[in-house]
């Protein structure tokens, strides 16, 4: 191997153990959602392949909560696909903006994996460094121990499952409720068009949900059609206010 060839591999090595060590912390924080994802879908009777598949092609914790919980419903593949797709839009964005930052060196096929292993941690701490143009390897390494941690968890998760009493696998279907009110409310708390928009969807969808004129409609498109009318609702109040 030519000299140079020795010192640009170095480099990148160098890059994407930096990402991989500051990437730690949210290894650590993933973790023990990916196990609450793992013994979820585990109570839910989701065979064990699907759920570390998963893990393995989605990688966005939201989505697969609500994705194995639409799925132990009997929702539809458009159903689960179209919900899944409206919270993960957001990464369009993020991937986006991402894709300005990055140094020129990165090849198409490098920078569709990085795409991919965007979440909203690792999105938050590449844009945050203080450097005009981040590191392709860099992020590489982020997002790679970010994914490992989400996909070992979520084994973790399933496997030890079977160790537990029924009781406490039925009890856990509760975390899922639990979790998204624990990302919802702080945001609510200090963000008017926030605690707006999620009101608008609560009630859209217990409307959807309980009232008989909608009996045809099922959870899955609830949540899509909620989603949908109350983002354009906050979208079109919040655009007249700022004129």
């Amino acid at each position: 191997m030519e000299e140079g060839a020795k010192i640009k591999l170095r480099e990148k090595s160098s890059k994407f153990i930096e990402g991989t060590r500051v990437g730690i912390p949210i290894a650590i924080g993933y973790i023990p959602i990916a196990i609450t994802f793992g013994l979820i879908a585990k109570s839910l009777g989701i065979p064990n392949l699907i759920s570390i598949f998963m893990s393995l092609s989605v990688f966005a914790g939201a989505s697969q909560f609500i994705g194995v919980n639409l799925i132990a419903s009997g929702a539809t593949a458009v159903e689960i696909i179209m919900t899944t797709f409206i919270l993960n839009f957001r990464h369009f964005l993020m991937s986006s903006s991402l894709s300005q930052k990055i140094e020129r060196t990165a090849t198409k096929r490098l920078l569709s994996v990085l795409a991919f292993g965007i979440t909203d941690e690792t999105f938050a701490v590449a844009s945050l460094r203080n450097e005009e143009k981040i590191n392709p390897w860099f992020l590489l390494g982020l997002n790679s121990i970010a994914f490992t941690s989400w996909v070992l968890g979520t084994c973790i998760g399933i496997f030890i499952g079977d160790a537990l009493p029924e009781e406490l696998k039925s009890s856990m279907n509760i975390a899922l409720y639990a979790m998204f009110i624990g990302l919802l409310i702080p945001e609510i708390k200090n963000s008017k068009p926030a605690f707006l928009v999620s009101s608008i969807a609560i009630g859209i969808n217990c409307l959807l949900k309980w009232a008989s004129v909608f009996s045809f409609i099922s959870t899955g498109w609830s949540i899509i059609i909620s989603t949908i009318i109350a983002a354009l609702i906050g979208a079109a109040l919040y655009k007249k206010e700022g004129e």
